[in-house]
């Protein structure tokens, strides 16, 4: 599991993200998907710019907890998408 900590780290700045998309560039809605934890997939230069305004490190705003259960190797969950044959 991924977790993201940008509530948290926005909340110890004392930072809304209406001020954190002033500063970046990046759209509200992105910023709220990060913030919320939903986004399904993470931007290289929009971690780039919130790290550079939070003057934090990429491991203080994302975090790798491994998972109770597998998803690769022997346990290999497939993403299942519109095209996809079995």
């Amino acid at each position: 599991m991924i977790k993201i900590h940008l509530s948290r780290i926005l909340g110890e700045k004392r930072i809304t993200q209406a001020e954190l998309e002033r500063q970046t560039g990046i759209r509200p809605s992105t910023i709220n998907d990060i913030y919320n934890e939903i986004a399904e997939r993470l931007n290289i230069s929009h971690l780039d710019r919130i790290c550079e305004y939070l003057e934090c490190d990429i491991t203080d705003l994302i975090e790798y907890i491994p998972d109770k259960q597998k998803k690769t190797g022997a346990f290999l969950i497939r993403e299942q998408h519109k095209n996809y044959k079995k």
